[in-house]
């Protein structure tokens, strides 16, 4: 049995994190299975022109969108490897609109990003079904608070799953 069944407890992330983590599901990694169909489809007919879409003035195009969902995975990612190998460095935290501001999405076409999407989610679905549950229990501290490599593909499948209901109904629906 994935030891990702079990959802994290409260003590497991910041309170910050709840939505997310109630966002992903009994399962996690299926949920990290499913989402890039998801995606595809939302996308499906898109043209670049049409991916740099701002549904409200100062709000991320489509294209930043995308660069800050892989953005944000590989942080996850990347602390989830950390925190299960062991390593009890505390992790900084991340400023998200520096790094949306720096991506360079706009100049990108759309399909190199999703290239980029699908390469990050079977290296991060690699990672996380290697774990076993001593792994998953294990935690570490990320901006300051104490986070689990479990919370963290919670928090991962949430996280996605937040912006694929941004994109369905906040963007989507007002491209004219």
């Amino acid at each position: 049995m994935s030891p990702f069944l079990t959802p994290p407890a409260t003590t497991e992330y910041a309170p910050f994190y709840a939505n997310y983590v109630r966002l992903a599901g009994s399962d996690p990694l299926q949920a990290l299975r499913t989402q890039p169909p998801v995606l595809y489809q939302l996308l499906a007919d898109l043209s670049n022109e049409q991916a740099l879409f701002r549904y409200a003035p100062g709000k991320w195009n489509i294209k930043e969108k995308l660069v800050h969902m892989i953005d944000t995975e590989r942080i996850f990612a990347y602390r989830a490897l950390r925190i299960g190998r062991g390593d009890t460095t505390p992790l900084p935290g991340y400023e998200q609109d520096d790094y949306v501001l720096l991506s360079e999405a706009d100049s990108r076409p759309l399909a190199n990003i999703l290239a980029e999407y699908d390469a990050v989610r079977a290296a991060s679905l690699c990672m996380f079904e290697s774990f076993g549950a001593a792994a998953a229990d294990r935690i570490g501290t990320a901006s300051d608070r104490p986070v689990s490599v479990r919370a963290l593909a919670y928090m991962l499948a949430g996280h996605e799953a937040h912006h694929l209901q941004l994109l369905q109904e906040r963007y989507l629906p007002n491209m004219a």
